[in-house]
């Protein structure tokens, strides 16, 4: 799943931004209750590396990808893994794309 959101902010404002709200993004995706655990988020430059654990009663899955930000984009990618079987790209792309235009607001 890949999402590219553009803004009018400057850039070290939006990766302080994302940084601050990283968890945030990726809360209620999908219509099935599922809890994001962020096991490892780290910065380099302009680019947030990320492995995310999904769970869902006892069902877990990782989820890895990257945030990329530049001077007007901000770019999420993100392989959703056995996710993907309960909730469509589509889907979380509509709605993690709306929780970063909010976080761009």
């Amino acid at each position: 799943m890949r999402i590219t959101i553009s803004h009018k902010r400057s850039k070290a404002e939006v990766i302080e931004t994302v940084d601050r709200s990283f968890d945030k993004m990726f809360q209620g995706v999908g219509v099935l209750p599922v809890q994001f655990i962020v096991d490892q988020k780290s910065w380099q430059g302009s680019i947030c590396t990320f492995a995310l654990t999904a769970k869902m009663g006892t069902f877990t899955t990782p989820i890895k990808g990257f945030v990329e930000v530049t001077d007007t984009d901000v770019t999420v990618d993100a392989d959703l893994g056995i996710l993907n079987r309960f909730i469509s790209d589509e889907t979380a792309r509509e709605t993690i794309g709306k929780r970063v235009k909010g976080l761009l607001t």
